[in-house]
């Protein structure tokens, strides 16, 4: 499995850190980023004086450049992100980018969000639409999803049965997740037969604005061992927006000209930078807003091909045992959505499954190689791959 990236000047992931994902009162979304940047710097064996620079996103947790009040107040450049969903996967891009381009050595990637309980309520006109979009009610996500869902189970033969294992799967590994929020097992009787939001997705397919915080301290590849034995390579970033002619959320209209969405452009970028392929990923978490996302994720990625999903899903070949483990700390489906710090989760459950230390969800076989996608609004995507 050749990688390009090279051990003397690429990005090792030396600590990770976590606070807990769903509800959390009384504790604010900056107690929560302090916690888990404080449980990464202890991870890697540095302190805070040791970090060069760090980049971390929130849309309601604060402002994470505030963070140096607390962590303390030593001059390093912080650089506040913000890109919906793909928040966290941008935080990191930018961190790997700085050191690669040996502007620093050290720094960190942090993503944290408190958002509010019900739907997120975004204003059309801040994403450049007009108010009459909000009035159809397609500001309103859920809708989104469905359309998009809708038409592809169409084209590609994917059964509503396929959908509710995806979020059974889900239940299933948030349960052996201590950091998830739902951690109790659903059957596809529950998920299926749970109200309908906007068909074919159930209440139990769908994910949940909420609470949480990653952070993820990085440095040069070939400094890695100084401070750790276990250095997990960050081997490609890849970060793209999307084309004309691809149907993203807040789209407003859809071109006759048909394009891939930014998934699919990110995915095979990333692949061609580390000179692997698909099939050499031992384990991926890839976004999972509600089981559609998923279901599209797995083609869009290069994982497999459209329509192959259906077989994957039902004989099991995604669950922590199978030949394509996905999602394998129950995703956002079982951990919910803190925007600022989803893409970071994906990345720190890929840290512990290659490091081994993943407990009862440990994917078997001693995977070697793990990939991350993260998709946010209005079409943003960005993948990673790393390896040990």
């Amino acid at each position: 499995r050749p990688l390009v990236s090279s051990r003397s000047t690429g990005v090792a992931i030396l600590g990770i850190g976590i606070h807990p994902f769903g509800r959390t009162d009384g504790v604010s979304g900056r107690q929560q980023a302090v916690h888990a940047t404080r449980q990464a710097l202890g991870d890697a064996g540095i302190g805070w004086d040791q970090a060069q620079f760090a980049f971390g996103g929130s849309r309601d947790g604060g402002d994470a450049d505030t963070l140096v009040n607390e962590l303390g107040l030593t001059g390093l450049p912080f650089v506040n992100v913000w890109n919906g969903c793909a928040t966290g996967g941008s935080a990191l891009a930018m961190a790997d980018r700085t050191i690669r381009a040996g502007a620093a050595d050290l720094g960190l990637a942090i993503g944290f969000d408190k958002h509010p309980r019900g739907a997120f309520n975004v204003d059309p006109e801040t994403m450049g639409i007009g108010a009459w979009y909000g009035e159809t009610g397609l500001m309103l996500t859920t809708q989104f999803f469905a359309m998009k869902i809708q038409r592809y189970m169409h084209q590609h033969g994917i059964t509503p049965s396929t959908l509710a294992k995806v979020a059974v799967k889900a239940t299933k590994n948030g349960s052996e997740n201590p950091n998830a929020w739902r951690r109790t097992p659903m059957t596809e009787a529950q998920v299926a037969g749970s109200p309908m939001v906007s068909d074919p997705l159930t209440q139990f397919m769908f994910c949940s604005p909420g609470e949480g915080a990653v952070a993820l301290v990085l440095c040069r590849a070939d400094l890695a061992r100084e401070y750790t034995d276990t250095p997990v390579f960050l081997d490609t970033v890849s970060f793209v927006t999307r084309h004309y002619g691809s149907f993203e959320v807040f789209s407003p209209w859809l071109a006759p000209e048909r394009a891939d969405g930014p998934t699919v452009e990110a995915a095979k970028a990333a692949f061609e930078q580390a000179g692997i392929g698909p099939e050499d990923v031992d384990v991926a978490q890839i976004q999972d807003t509600e089981s559609g996302a998923e279901v599209m994720h797995m083609a869009e990625t290069g994982l497999c091909q459209d329509g192959e999903q259906e077989h994957l899903v039902q004989s099991g070949a995604t669950e922590i045992g199978g030949s394509m483990p996905l999602n394998t700390d129950g995703g956002c489906i079982a951990n919910g959505e803190p925007v600022g710090a989803s893409g970071l989760r994906q990345v720190y459950e890929n840290v512990l499954q290659l490091r081994g230390e993943a407990g009862t969800r440990q994917v078997p076989g001693d995977p070697k190689v793990g990939f991350t996608h993260v998709y946010g609004a209005p079409g943003v995507s960005a993948c990673t791959v790393m390896s040990r």
